[in-house]
């Protein structure tokens, strides 16, 4: 699993240089002379989602023996829209729920804006990349004495991810997308990675 990981950031860059490769495709968007709304200024063709999954916490863990679970339920709620037939922006809401340790919680939410990469596949099916900057918001509590600050912490920080979008109708789409997040937690910046699936609707 830790050798996928390392392969992601990769895949982003292979997917944007695809995307770029094939920027006179349309694929199941409108050409721009039937481009629809978006809720993003300077943008068209814009869409929603709702995403849910797991999250994964890259955290100290404490003194050996202590309780540690860094994974929990994420969800994220987005907009976006494309200003180029394969490439666009994006801005959303994310969740990341808590991680257990140091006897409390550690937990993360924050904004993402991101520049969406696309590469068609065919039809209804794309490959997705995105490279952007999250705004953090991280409380961290727990047990004192065990040498890590607790507290709350907020900040920018440097994110990215690939995905894949399915369009089964001309309007609905289904979404996979692995993402990392780098949020700034009482004890330093870290690393918070989101596996998530939803639906995505196409105005």
């Amino acid at each position: 699993m830790k050798s996928a990981f390392r392969l992601l950031p990769v895949a982003l860059v292979a997917t944007f240089a695809v995307a770029g490769a094939q920027a006179q495709s349309s694929n199941s968007y409108p050409s721009q002379s039937g481009e629809r709304a978006s809720m993003l200024p300077y943008t068209h063709n814009g869409y929603t989602g709702i995403s849910a999954g797991r999250s994964k916490y890259d955290l100290s863990t404490g003194p050996v023996g202590m309780a540690y679970d860094n994974s929990d339920t994420a969800f994220k709620i987005y907009t976006g829209g494309f200003f180029h037939p394969n490439w666009g922006v994006e801005l959303g809401y994310l969740n990341a729920g808590k991680a257990r340790r140091l006897g409390g919680d550690t937990e993360a939410h924050g904004f993402n804006l991101s520049l969406v990469g696309r590469a068609p596949v065919n039809e209804q099916f794309d490959l997705l990349g995105k490279v952007g900057t999250t705004y953090g918001r991280t409380r961290t509590s727990g047990a004192s004495g065990l040498g890590v600050q607790t507290g709350k912490e907020d900040g920018f920080g440097m994110s990215y991810g690939v995905g894949a979008r399915w369009a089964f109708t001309p309007q609905w789409a289904a979404v996979i997308e692995w993402e990392n997040h780098k949020l700034k937690f009482s004890d330093g910046k870290q690393d918070v990675k989101m596996t998530t699936v939803g639906l995505q609707y196409r105005f």
